[in-house]
């Protein structure tokens, strides 16, 4: 009995001790009564598996998933856990070299769908399309993943093979086997109109070296005559911000270009310091145009620096950092909404062009470029 006494009081003892540090903990994190309570019960659950469960356990696992857990409950398609893997292949997607097949994902009402494919890529060489919708990735639902999880699970090791499920409309869902290649992307390319005064730059996404390879293209344009610009945004992803500011300097006149606005209130603002606008510009939008390429047609089109010529933008104006966590990992979470110039956020509502044109499927040219360059010229 003596001896059942002292093994109780051990336990009460630790037990005590585990509280009185989960309590400091709590304390020195400024948490309050119900959420200590809850880390307790987190922390209860987690240890009650380790020791019960009827098989062997990983604890890193279990952390994992509580991780995933947590995220996923927010019911927000932009923020993401990513484990090792993911996170280094969204850091070199950002680089601009990555192993994948070529193509961009836009997400939209429960669906994943190729919003267009790169020249020369494996994507292209085995005949996907602008809207095909991915169904399945290695035969794995894309409902069992969050959106942006998709495209992370498409890339991988150069040389590995990947296979998509793929609907298309009027056909019936079929599969392609893509061996996944190094994806190098230049995400400006610029090129004179033939036969006029105009340059075109085309904007696949922002990433890192955006800013840098806009500037390059906009000085050939500039030195092969160019009086006017078309500017083409559509089935543009988004991307970086710090990239979008960096183009939107060479075209949105000094003011303004977009606010960045946390729960708080607490508001971070990005400016153009450019004295005068060198060339009118036109800009082509989309239903795949969104984030940061809402970003700068929404500064261009507030500013009266451009008119937008298309269809209604995505809407997806919500700001996300990407933090490295602790094992090689990462947590892409929304942290902000953007407003453009004049206070507007667009978040699941885009940015209504000022010319609308639709492009159907089987015009026999681009409708849309075909106006963009009509309207630029009553610029010029």
């Amino acid at each position: 009995m003596k001896k059942k006494k002292i093994v109780l009081g051990i336990v009460a003892t630790a037990l005590i001790s585990s509280l009185l540090t989960l309590m400091g903990l709590a304390a020195l994190l400024g948490l309050d009564g119900q959420r200590t309570l809850d880390m307790v019960r987190f922390l209860g659950v987690k240890r009650m598996i380790e020791l019960r469960y009827v098989s062997d356990v990983d604890s890193q696992a279990l952390m994992d998933g509580a991780i995933d857990g947590m995220v996923k409950s927010l019911g927000d398609p932009h923020s993401i856990y990513m484990k090792a893997d993911m996170y280094k292949s969204l850091k070199e997607h950002t680089a601009g070299a990555f192993g994948g097949i070529g193509v961009t994902m836009g997400f939209k009402d429960n669906k994943v769908t190729i919003v267009s494919v790169l020249e020369g890529t494996p994507g292209e060489a085995a005949g996907l399309k602008a809207n095909d919708e991915i169904v399945a990735v290695d035969d794995v639902p894309v409902t069992e993943y969050q959106p942006e999880e998709v495209s992370m699970h498409i890339r991988g090791e150069v040389g590995t093979d990947v296979k998509l499920t793929i609907h298309r409309a009027g056909s019936e869902d079929e599969d392609y086997t893509i061996k996944r290649d190094t994806i190098t992307i230049r995400s400006a390319k610029g090129k004179m109109i033939e036969g006029t005064e105009m340059g075109y730059i085309r904007i696949a996404s922002f990433g890192e070296n955006t800013g840098k390879e806009f500037q390059e293209e906009f000085q050939k344009l500039e030195e092969a005559g160019m009086k006017g610009l078309v500017l083409d945004l559509r089935e543009n992803p988004g991307g970086l911000i710090k990239s979008c500011v960096e183009v939107a300097n060479m075209l949105v006149p000094k003011g303004p270009i977009v606010s960045v606005v946390q729960r708080d209130g607490s508001k971070e603002e990005h400016d153009s310091e450019l004295e005068a606008l060198k060339v009118p510009v036109v800009v082509l939008i989309d239903g795949n145009s969104a984030s940061a390429s809402e970003i700068l047609a929404g500064a261009l089109q507030d500013t009266g620096a451009g008119t937008l010529v298309g269809t209604k933008s995505y809407g997806k104006g919500s700001v996300q950092v990407v933090v490295p966590l602790f094992e090689d990992d990462g947590l892409k979470l929304t942290i902000a909404k953007y407003y453009t110039p004049n206070g507007r956020c667009i978040d699941g509502i885009g940015i209504e062009p000022d010319v609308e044109v639709d492009f159907h499927e089987g015009d026999a040219s681009d409708v849309q470029l075909e106006k963009a360059k009509e309207v630029l010229q009553g610029k010029l």
